[in-house]
């Protein structure tokens, strides 16, 4: 698990939300799941193959572990998805929406805003200002 660097580049900073370096962009691998700590939450990064970055919530809400890093990626239609690993859950990593239920209430995964910057993966943490 990375754990992002709480140190805001002045560049990448918002005064309200600052962007928080957490990893190099060649510490992820496309369609692969990467768990990092960012202040008390833990993160999903995945690298998608079109080159974009996405930051979830590790926190699976059906099974109540930290896995969703672990996931199965894929697509549903032109929306990139994780699959959850307990219970096969799929998500939308663009907006957090649960696509498919498996016969559950729908519920979410918390979704952060990321920037690649150089060679560097930067997320805005709302919970470090």
């Amino acid at each position: 698990m990375t754990i992002a660097d709480t140190k805001t580049d002045s560049d990448a900073a918002n005064p309200r939300a600052p962007w928080v370096r957490v990893c190099p962009l060649a510490d992820l691998e496309p369609e692969r799941g990467r768990a990092a700590l960012l202040g008390g939450a833990q993160i999903a990064l995945f690298l998608t193959h079109d080159g974009r970055v996405h930051a979830v919530s590790n926190y699976d809400p059906y099974s109540g572990a930290h896995v969703i890093s672990r996931g199965i990626v894929g697509t549903r239609q032109d929306a990139p998805t994780v699959a959850s690993p307990m219970y096969k859950q799929v998500f939308d990593l663009r907006t957090g929406s649960c696509l498919d239920t498996q016969g559950k209430e729908p519920r979410t995964l918390t979704v952060w805003p990321v920037a690649v910057q150089g060679d560097d993966v930067y997320v805005r943490s709302e919970e470090l200002t």
